[in-house]
C-alpha cells in the first residue's frame, strides 16, 4: 500500500486492479513533479471564464416550482382516488418526486442555488421536512464524503454494515454480515428497498443524539411530516391497503435514491493513509460520470456528472453539463484517467465489483465445507 503512495484499487478482479495501481502509480509519481492544487487551479480559471459558476436563479425557480406542483397533484390524485389498489401508482409516482425534491436539498447543501448559505440552508431544510429526513444531519455526512471520496477511513459511504466495498472490509465481515458479503450482488439492490427507512431512522437519531444545528426546527418539521403523512394515509386508506402503500412508496424511494448515488463512486479505487495526489486527481481518479443526454440528467438530478460536481460541488446543475466536456479535455491533456460509462453499463460494473469482492468469502466457505 506504501508504494501506491496510499492509495488501493485492489477491490477488483485481479488483473484489472493491477492495470489500475499501475496508472495511479504513475500518477503519483508525476504529482510530485507539479506544485500541489496548481492543476486545479488551472482548470478552476477556464470554469469561471466560461461563467460555469455563475448562478441560475431562474432554473431553480422553475424545478422547485415544478417538484411542488408534482407533490401537490400526487396527494390531490391520492384523495380523489379513495380507498383503492390503484393508490400503488400513487406511491410509485410519490417515490419520484421525493427522490426530485431530496435532489433540491443537495444542490442547496452544496450551495448550488443562492451564493450564500442561509437562503441555501432554508431550501435545503424545508425540502428534508418534506421527505421527512433530516437535512443538517444528511449535509454534515455528505461533506465528509466530499472531501474524502473512496477513502476506506474517512468516507462515510465506505462505512455500511451490510456491505464491504473493499477487501480489507470484506475480511473482516463475521457471523451473518459475512454471510451478506458473499452474496452482496444479489442483495444489493433488494437492500436499497429499506434506504428511505435509513433516512428516516439516521435524522432521528441524529436529532435525538442532538448532533444537528437547527434541532428545534428539523424535529417539528419531521413530527410534522410523519404524523401528516401516515394521518393521510392510514384515513383514506384501509389498512391493508395503506401498509402495502407505504412499504412500496418507501421501498422504491430507497431504490431510486440508492440508484442515483451508487454508480458514482462504486467499484472505482479506493484512498488509504494520507493522501498523497493533489486534489484534482483525488476527485477525478475516485468518481465515475454516467453518460446520457437530459434524461438522465433528469433521471439522476444531475449526479451522472460527479467528476464536475466533485470537482466544483457548488456549480449549479445545469451547468455541469457544460463543464463535462472542458473538464474531459483538460484530463486528456494530462492522462488523468476519465472514467464514463452509460447508466446500465455503470451498475452492471458496481455489481461486478461487489460479486468480486465476495468470491474470495465464498471460496474459504467451500473450503470449510
Amino acid at each position: 500500500m506504501a508504494a501506491l503512495g496510499g492509495i488501493s484499487a485492489g477491490n477488483s478482479a485481479h488483473a484489472r486492479s493491477e492495470r489500475r495501481t499501475a496508472i495511479i502509480d504513475d500518477i503519483t509519481v508525476s504529482e510530485t513533479r507539479t506544485r500541489s492544487g496548481s492543476e486545479f487551479a488551472e482548470l478552476s480559471r477556464v470554469i469561471r471564464s466560461a461563467g460555469l459558476l455563475d448562478r441560475r436563479y431562474r432554473y431553480y425557480a422553475w424545478k422547485i416550482t415544478g417538484n411542488l406542483v408534482a407533490l401537490a397533484g400526487a396527494w390531490v390524485a391520492f384523495a380523489y382516488i379513495g380507498d383503492s389498489w390503484w393508490q400503488l401508482f400513487v406511491a410509485a409516482f410519490l417515490a419520484i418526486v421525493f427522490a426530485q425534491l431530496a435532489f433540491i436539498g443537495h444542490d442547496a447543501g452544496h450551495k448550488q442555488i443562492f451564493r450564500t448559505r442561509k437562503p441555501n440552508n432554508v431550501i435545503g431544510t424545508s425540502h428534508g421536512g418534506l421527505v421527512g429526513m433530516s437535512y443538517d444531519w444528511w449535509i454534515s455526512g455528505h461533506n465528509r464524503h466530499h472531501a474524502n471520496p473512496n477513502h476506506e477511513e474517512h468516507d462515510p459511504d465506505l462505512d455500511i454494515s451490510a456491505l464491504a466495498f473493499t477487501r480489507s472490509q470484506a475480511g473482516l465481515k463475521t457471523g451473518f454480515l459475512r454471510w451478506m458479503a458473499k452474496h452482496q450482488a444479489l442483495l444489493f439492490f433488494p437492500l436499497l428497498t429499506l434506504e428511505g427507512w435509513n433516512l428516516h431512522v439516521s435524522g432521528v437519531r441524529a436529532l435525538l443524539r442532538r448532533e444537528v444545528k437547527s434541532a428545534k426546527l428539523e424535529t417539528a418539521l419531521l413530527v410534522g411530516h410523519f404524523v401528516v403523512y401516515l394521518a393521510a394515509v392510514f384515513l383514506v386508506l384501509s389498512p391493508g391497503i395503506a401498509v402495502v402503500f407505504i412499504l412500496v412508496h418507501q421501498g422504491l424511494w430507497g431504490v431510486y435514491m440508492g440508484s442515483s448515488f451508487a454508480p458514482n463512486h462504486k467499484g472505482m479505487p479506493t484512498m488509504t493513509g494520507k493522501d498523497s495526489v493533489g486534489f484534482l486527481r483525488k476527485q477525478v481518479l475516485t468518481s465515475r460520470n454516467v453518460r446520457g443526454g437530459r434524461v438522465v440528467d433528469f433521471v439522476l438530478g444531475g449526479l451522472n456528472y460527479q467528476i464536475e460536481h466533485h470537482l466544483f460541488p457548488n456549480m449549479p446543475r445545469p451547468n455541469l453539463r457544460h463543464a463535462q466536456p472542458i473538464v474531459r479535455q483538460f484530463c486528456a491533456e494530462r492522462g488523468i484517467p476519465y472514467q464514463q460509462s452509460g447508466l446500465f453499463r455503470s451498475y452492471a460494473d458496481v455489481l461486478r465489483h461487489l460479486h468480486e469482492l465476495g468470491a474470495p468469502l465464498r471460496a474459504a466457505g467451500r473450503t470449510a465445507a
